[in-house]
């Protein structure tokens, strides 16, 4: 086995794996919002800081399963031609979208942040409110998580891509009828 069968095998093992463990966050965060209801709603009491929490779930979920969404083509897709096309030209759009655009974008998103992030971890960034969640460092810092599964998933797309035209091709996760 290659290098690179290697590489796009262990990227799709911890994306799958990843995007299974932050799924639980979507529990939680609905246990969390019906708590919230009914301390407001019932007991009349307030908590900016579950409020909050809920907000740093959501980011968590959607940003640290991105990966996992590309990985099982669950993100949306122009498809013009897409379906219709055979496996090889599915490779070449993959390899192609990939190089060109998932990859630059993961760059320049990781570029644009990197002053935001690190201001805001310069200062420990906390809640505005005085009982809200003291750590938005660290739910800026979400977005480097973002940008390296999203960029390492579309790296091994590209190989996976890469090693179908060459005549290699790999079993995917998407494949795996055990899967939840």
């Amino acid at each position: 086995m290659s290098v690179l069968s290697k590489f796009v095998q262990l990227v799709d093992l911890a994306n799958d794996r990843i995007g299974k463990s932050v799924a639980w966050l979507a529990i939680i965060m609905v246990l969390i919002q019906f708590i919230v209801v009914v301390m407001r709603y019932v007991f009349g009491i307030g908590s900016i800081m579950m409020q909050e929490s809920i907000i740093y779930l959501h980011a968590m979920l959607f940003m640290i399963g991105a990966g996992y969404t590309l990985l099982h083509e669950g993100h949306v897709r122009v498809d013009i031609f897409y379906s219709e096309a055979t496996p090889r030209n599915k490779a070449i759009v993959d390899l192609l979208g990939s190089l060109f655009f998932v990859l630059p974008i993961c760059a320049l998103i990781s570029w644009a942040s990197y002053r935001y992030i690190l201001t805001s971890w310069s200062v420990f960034e906390g809640s505005r409110e005085t009982s809200g969640i003291q750590a938005v460092f660290l739910l800026k810092s979400v977005i480097w998580g973002f940008t390296g599964l999203v960029g390492l998933q579309g790296a091994s797309l590209a190989a996976r891509s890469f090693l179908f035209l060459r005549g290699i091709e790999l079993p995917h996760p998407r494949d795996d009828k055990t899967r939840i």
